[in-house]
């Protein structure tokens, strides 16, 4: 009886680790597709072939061979979702690291200086966080007008105050620590203070909320993208595709479908991933 528990508890743990590891080759595996595009896409994403539109997965035409199908305009839907993983993941990335650069110094800012910058931030903030993030995207896109740097700059507008609620706790909680208080009276500036004491205790909460975020980022992209406010056509882009896509869906479902099936999946594995994060870096857990 011992021996087969033993075997479950085994086997329990392998289980374990295959299913953090999966999402980790997934990412990877889209990663670097979106970075040797050029050298894996059987096409240019742009070449269009009226001759084989709308052809089902496995048709040849011409000199297509549409291993995914072709679209209205007979452009291979495998080189544009391979080229879309490019705009989704330089969004998703740019709009992440420059959301949390600007969120983290602001709420460390208000935690640590406290007082009226605490108050002015952190109304900031409060106003921010009131509005519906993809309310605010659509606007202030709609404002500045649909390109790909626009795009990144407005999630990186309505994004920055998760980071600074986050960072802003964080920093009230470490603030008040006899080190960090030492290190002030010992007549170190605020900004060492915060980089060299601060930070490195915060940086994991901040980490968890970071891969998170990157999910959502992505779907954020791909949800403007699909209104006509993301990048323009002829760019390849997942929520393009799928915009076009929806107005296919009896006589050509792949158009839609296989892109949205690779947004879910990217979703997926980035939420499995910060939930592992999450977890190891939860000392309650340990």
């Amino acid at each position: 009886m011992s021996g087969l528990v033993a075997q479950r508890i085994t086997f329990s743990q392998a289980l374990v680790k295959t299913s953090r590891w999966w999402p980790v080759a997934l990412i990877a595996m889209f990663v670097a597709a979106a970075i040797f595009a050029p050298l894996i896409a059987p096409y240019d994403p742009n070449a269009q072939n009226l001759v084989g539109r709308l052809k089902p997965p496995g048709t040849v035409s011409r000199t297509f061979h549409y291993w995914l199908g072709s679209d209205e305009l007979g452009r291979d839907v495998l080189s544009r979702i391979i080229y879309g993983a490019r705009i989704s993941l330089t969004v998703a990335f740019a709009s992440v690291i420059l959301s949390g650069a600007v969120g983290v110094c602001l709420g460390m800012m208000a935690g640590y200086r406290r007082g009226w910058v605490e108050m002015v931030i952190m109304r900031v903030v409060d106003v921010f966080l009131s509005i519906p993030a993809i309310l605010l995207a659509i606007i202030t896109v709609a404002v500045l007008g649909p390109s790909l740097l626009n795009v990144i700059l407005v999630l990186v507008l309505t994004r920055w105050p998760r980071y600074a609620r986050v960072a802003y706790g964080q920093t009230l909680a470490v603030a008040n620590m006899p080190y960090v208080r030492l290190s002030a009276f010992m007549g170190a500036s605020a900004t060492r203070v915060l980089l060299r004491h601060v930070l490195p205790n915060i940086i994991g909460a901040i980490t968890v909320v970071a891969t998170l975020e990157f999910g959502l980022m992505v779907l954020f992209e791909a949800g403007l993208s699909f209104l006509g406010l993301g990048v323009q056509p002829p760019t390849a882009s997942w929520g393009a595709i799928l915009s076009v896509g929806r107005n296919y869906l009896a006589n050509a479902w792949w158009i839609a479908t296989l892109p949205g099936a690779c947004l879910f999946l990217l979703v997926l594995a980035i939420n499995l991933i910060g939930d592992f994060v999450r977890d190891y870096l939860d000392p309650r857990i340990h």
